[in-house]
């Protein structure tokens, strides 16, 4: 899925990524399970997850701040060194038969804070890595080999390793980080420095306020962080009933459900492969205009499916979309906006729509249980049909400068913080 066009830094940051993406895979499923075995409590195996949704919350615009400020490639290579002891210890907690429920949710809220900072600066690597042309086909071909390694390798994995031996997922995750650690300091290093804030520093909160106020300030891309935003409302919410729908609606067997799932993987993969060919015959901007119409339709027909096949083509083909977006968006904004700003940038985008994500699944849970999960496809089609209708008024590419920030004099310029 690499290709020798986009050159070698690419290939190393693409083989790092796989390799976390499959020790992510790996870990994640091995983490519930293990807390399923120190209790029967829903709510303390549910704090699991949440301590691994809070830090992008809590410190996702701080973690931007810092993909602008340090060398990105040393601190991608730093954070998934950490990260490989901090899983590298919890395997031999586990060994050792020390592992509790704190232990659990230290770990888990560790790594995602630790994931906050390096998927900053992983973003606002890339563009120093590929030209900006190729950045549709980049990030696309980094989409399929992690859905490969996630959907395809890692998770199937996990539970037979998590059956041989409980620590044994956890250790072979300490080993990707390692090796993907290691890939990342073999990029070219001149390739790889951020330029961050070097020259005028802020503090970390006027710094924030400097990317937010960019993205305000940039027309196309704000409205595309505020389309992403209502969709993941209900992607979130369709997610949330989705085994449930697809057992009771759809009539998939519990024994199938697995290859159901794998389809819509298998989709997303094909969308990630074509979103550098569709960028390149329609433009970015037209192309995601296209990409929500598709998904329109998709959930429409999902929506309307009372058999395994056609709705599994119709996820499949949601899916895509849901893929072609991401990789989309990810160029637009890494094309358009400065490389000093894009860690603060990015991380003000994932931060809107993060937001939305639980109110989508609290709404669906709450509409399930009331009128059963038909109506809340309904809804996630109709959400789609509204987002797409203000994307075909409203999204076109705008020939505007970026916004101007006000130059900030040394001698008032505020102090680092701490």
């Amino acid at each position: 899925m690499t290709s020798s066009a986009l050159g070698r830094d690419f290939r190393l940051l693409w083989s790092a990524a796989v390799s976390s993406r499959f020790g992510d895979a790996l870990r994640t499923p091995a983490l519930a399970l293990l807390a399923a075995t120190l209790t029967r409590d829903p709510r303390i195996i549910a704090a699991v997850t949440v301590a691994g949704q809070l830090p992008p919350l809590l410190f996702g615009l701080l973690g931007g701040v810092y993909a602008d400020r340090w060398d990105r490639r040393r601190t991608m290579a730093c954070i998934d060194g950490v990260r490989a002891a901090v899983v590298a210890a919890l395997a031999v907690a586990v060994v050792l038969d020390r592992a509790a429920v704190v232990t659990l949710l230290a770990a888990a809220f560790l790594l995602a804070a630790l994931g906050s900072l390096f998927d900053s600066a992983s973003f606002a690597l890339l563009p120093t890595v590929v030209s900006p042309a190729a950045l549709p086909r980049a990030n696309g071909r980094l989409q399929a080999g992690s859905a490969v390694a996630g959907g395809f390798l890692g998770a199937p994995a996990a539970g037979v390793l998590f059956a041989a031996a409980p620590a044994l997922p956890f250790a072979l995750d300490a080993v990707t980080f390692a090796v993907a650690a290691l890939l990342v300091l073999a990029l070219t290093p001149t390739s790889a420095v951020g330029t961050g804030s070097a020259v005028r520093r802020l503090s970390v909160w006027s710094e924030i306020a400097e990317g937010v106020r960019w993205l305000r300030g940039d027309r196309t891309l704000w409205r595309v962080t505020l389309l992403a935003a209502a969709s993941n409302l209900a992607i979130s919410g369709l997610m949330a009933v989705l085994v449930l729908y697809a057992l009771d609606v759809l009539r998939v067997p519990p024994a199938g459900y697995g290859l159901f799932a794998a389809g819509a993987v298998l989709g997303g993969v094909g969308g990630a492969l074509a979103a550098g060919r569709l960028a390149a015959r329609l433009g970015t901007v037209p192309a995601l205009r296209v990409v929500l119409a598709v998904q329109t339709v998709a959930l429409v027909v999902f929506a309307l499916a009372r058999q395994p096949v056609s709705g599994g083509i119709a996820l499949a083909v949601f899916a895509a979309g849901t893929v072609v977006w991401n990789s989309l968006s990810a160029s637009y904004g890494q094309r358009h906006v400065p490389g000093g700003l894009l860690g603060r940038v990015s991380a003000a985008q994932r931060m809107v729509g993060l937001l939305t994500a639980p109110v989508g699944a609290a709404l669906a849970g709450l509409a399930a249980a009331a009128y059963g999960t038909v109506p809340v496809a309904g809804a996630a089609a109709g959400t789609f049909a509204l987002v797409t209708l203000v994307a075909w008024r409203t999204l076109r590419p705008v020939a505007s400068a970026p916004p101007v920030l006000a130059p900030t004099d040394d001698s008032t310029a505020p102090q680092p913080s701490r």
